[in-house]
């Protein structure tokens, strides 16, 4: 027996040597880690369990009967991530390149099947050249049984993909599935077709990184939620996000420990100013509201305009829209519509109620916005809102004009509760373009035009631009002490908790895309 177990032990010590010591060298002279320390920097220590190590591919053309590819260039297994079980697939560059055969995706596919079978989070560590393409077709529909899970499981199990090098091709529609996208900074890149192709077939000459680095995904194309100058960093983040999320879509997010804290914030009435026009950072009201000031804002750098993420208060997970005034008045554009309805959706999927914070003038004009779609983007938002079933609390900060105010989780989609600051205007349009339409007349036939326009203007303000119109008609439950806000949204929590609610039975709806 001793024999055999010698044997065992040998064929386990060449699987995790992975692709040799030059080659791990390599890796660790790109600044990168290979798979195996990944996912001890990732988990809680000693808790990875291993499965099919033993995995090989059965190709025998292009001299691939002589190659080995120890474990199959993909290293999979479960974990526990702060004492919660989650399931994960690590790619191991020095096998391959990282590169996608069957055998490879057949482990990708059987741990994902896992997962969701046990109600846990799937991560994966992406670090691929993309298909491998001495298994021609096989790669690919390797490919397609990764897709069909990632689809079948999404909104059952989190999914979160870590970019750790260069994704191409088919590798970037798995990481485009899921939930969350994690980039390393200056190390990873995702792309459909590389800079060589771009450059045979359209002439045009660009870099792997200005063409599909971190900072293009985040800022640019919305691709990445995330990123960070290095991966220790994204690991951190990883394990952060976690505690927001909960294990699946029958489980309730995790509960944190409460706060010491005041819930009458006197700081806050000096955040926003009354007037329309002045602009401020959202997301001081945000930390002055919930837990410690802490907030994991995602797609931070993507349509700044709108700011989405995570937040705890008194403990539990909410997920939090706001109006960003400091970006285009807080306007919402094409990219805005479709960075809040994503965050909603996912939102609703797991049970975590949604907090919005309102301050908007409305959907941003101009032919470009027109031309490319912001009609249908737009009505993302609000299919999105509808449909969510989640506890919704909206609070109106500032400005609440035109068909923006019913996109934002207003009372007539179905907000629960819905709060004005007294600041609030909610309104058709703003006061300035409404009196101009309205008092026309009496502006062009008086004999101080000016003086005219402004004292309509207050009137219009007087009569309509305020919080109390809008709560007169039951369309806003209360008008708040700014400082008291913190207080509102806990009870309105606990009022809601219990919440039940349920959705014409359908096969699904047809959102705009």
């Amino acid at each position: 027996m001793q024999k055999k177990i010698d044997e065992l032990n040998a064929r386990r010590a060449k699987i995790f040597a992975g692709g040799g010591e030059k080659r791990i060298a390599s890796q660790h002279r790109r600044g990168k880690w290979t798979a195996r320390e990944r996912i001890e920097m990732l988990l809680d220590e000693g808790t990875f369990v291993e499965l099919n190590p033993f995995v090989q591919h059965r190709i025998t053309a292009f001299g691939m009967d002589k190659e080995e590819a120890p474990g199959e260039g993909v290293v999979t297994g479960s974990g526990k991530i702060d004492g919660r079980l989650v399931y994960l697939f690590a790619q191991d560059f020095t096998v391959f390149g990282g590169a996608l055969g069957e055998m490879h995706a057949m482990k990708i596919a059987r741990v994902m099947d896992l997962a969701a079978q046990n109600g846990a989070p799937i991560i994966g560590l992406n670090d691929s050249g993309g298909a491998r393409i001495q298994e021609g077709v096989l790669s690919l529909d390797g490919y397609g049984h990764v897709f069909k899970r990632n689809v079948l499981y999404s909104g059952v199990v989190p999914q979160i993909s870590v970019i750790l090098g260069p994704c191409a091709g088919g590798a970037v529609y798995s990481p485009a599935l899921t939930d969350f996208v994690f980039m390393v900074e200056q190390k990873s890149q995702m792309f459909i077709t590389g800079p060589k192709v771009i450059e045979t077939v359209t002439k045009e000459k660009i870099s792997a990184e200005q063409l599909g680095g971190a900072d293009i995904h985040a800022s640019v194309s919305g691709n990445v939620h995330f990123t960070f100058p290095s991966e220790a960093e994204v690991f951190e983040n990883v394990r952060r996000l976690l505690k927001y999320l909960p294990d699946n879509n029958q489980a309730l997010p995790p509960v944190a420990d409460k706060p010491k804290q005041e819930d009458w914030l006197e700081d806050l009435i000096n955040v926003v100013p009354t007037e329309g026009m002045k602009a401020y950072d959202v997301k001081k009201v945000i930390e002055h509201i919930f837990d410690d000031g802490e907030f994991l804002e995602v797609h931070q750098k993507f349509a700044r305009n709108l700011v989405v993420g995570f937040a705890h208060l008194d403990g539990k997970p909410v997920g939090v829209v706001a109006n960003q005034p400091k970006f285009m008045a807080g306007g919402l554009d094409i990219d805005a519509s479709d960075k809040l309805s994503r965050f909603v959706r996912f939102c609703d999927c797991f049970q975590i109620p949604l907090i919005t914070f309102v301050d908007v003038t409305g959907f941003f004009p101009g032919v470009g916005q027109e031309h490319r779609g912001i009609i249908r983007h737009g009505a993302k938002i609000l299919y999105a809102y509808t449909e969510a079933t989640v506890p919704k609390i909206t609070v109106i900060l500032r400005k609440a004009y035109g068909g923006a105010y019913v996109a934002l989780n207003s009372k007539s989609i179905g907000a629960d509760i819905v709060y004005a600051w007294p600041s609030a205007e909610v309104a058709v349009m703003g006061p300035e373009g409404a009196a101009n339409i309205i008092f026309q007349r009496e502006i062009d036939e008086s004999n101080t035009p000016e003086e005219m326009r402004q004292a309509k203007i207050s009137e219009y303000k007087d009569q309509f631009a305020n919080p109390y119109v809008a709560a007169a008609y039951g369309m806003v439950d209360d008008v708040i002490d700014p400082r008291e806000t913190r207080l509102k949204l806990k009870q309105s929590l606990e009022m809601l908790e219990r919440k039940q609610a349920h959705l014409p039975p359908k096969k699904h709806g047809n959102i705009p895309l």
